[in-house]
């Protein structure tokens, strides 16, 4: 009986020991952040320019502003969890080729972005850059796009404002979908301080909403985005693409996803 006690305790240690290093570095496996030094350069091939804005708390935010020519309108592009823009901007091609400009932020500690990080800060950064577009830009030319952990950016703005379109590459319905993926015994309602709650902001979005995702994604579940699409309103038009054979990260190596991305971008 004293070894099975002893067994039990030890049990109960590491869970609780586990859950508390996750609850006080989780931030460390949303948020893979590159920082990059203020005065450095990037080099891309093709026009560009930098881009700054100051957040309602006084942080200085940093994004590209990739150029096409003759733009038809401009997609605002939130970026997965890993890496940079020096990453991320060259993705930027696949709209400027179907003759979109697109503004592409780096979140806060990411790249020459400063600032600590909340949900709350984030969502409110996201919303900014999107009103500094509508300096520029009517609405109804605005796409935004959001690359997994960007969704949890791009579906609040899309419930906020009112865009041409809302597209979702490999999206959640929430955070604790993705935490449960990994390790699912902890108890992720009670520990997650970034829950990005898609499932909640969609049910406000009322532009029409297009989602690419992979069956074989083992960062996202699949189910997590078939529910988030579950969820779009009916009387918004929506989109499912599906890739049986797709990945977390492969998607645009498919010939339908550029075939349908160009249908819904002309």
């Amino acid at each position: 009986m004293a070894v099975v006690l002893s067994l039990l305790t030890l049990v109960l240690v590491a869970y609780v020991a586990t859950a508390l290093f996750y609850y006080l570095f989780q931030e460390r496996f949303i948020f893979v952040r590159y920082q990059i030094a203020p005065l450095s350069r990037f080099k891309f091939r093709y026009p560009f320019e930098e881009r700054y804005l100051v957040a309602d708390d006084g942080v200085r935010l940093h994004a590209l502003y990739f150029k096409a020519d003759q733009p038809r309108g401009v997609v605002l592009y939130f970026h997965g969890n890993t890496g940079n823009l020096r990453r991320w901007g060259k993705r930027a091609p696949r709209f400027t080729a179907l003759g979109y400009d697109v503004l592409m932020p780096d979140y806060r500690g990411y790249g020459k972005s400063g600032g600590g990080l909340s949900a709350k800060a984030l969502h409110n950064d996201a919303l900014a850059w999107y009103d500094s577009l509508k300096e520029q830009w009517d609405e109804h030319d605005i796409v935004v796009y959001g690359r997994s952990l960007g969704s949890g950016m791009a579906v609040p703005v899309a419930a906020n404002r009112s865009p041409r379109m809302l597209v979702l590459e490999t999206p959640f319905a929430n955070l604790y979908d993705v935490a449960r993926n990994f390790l699912w015994i902890l108890p992720y309602k009670l520990l997650l301080r970034y829950p990005f709650r898609n499932d909640l902001a969609m049910r406000r979005v009322r532009c029409p909403v297009y989602i690419f995702h992979g069956k074989r994604d083992d960062v996202v579940p699949y189910t997590s985005a078939l529910r988030l699409y579950s969820l779009v309103p009916t009387n918004v038009h929506r989109e499912m693409h599906t890739f049986p054979k797709g990945r977390h990260s492969d998607l645009a190596r498919f010939m339908r996803f550029n075939r349908e991305m160009r249908r819904i971008l002309a």
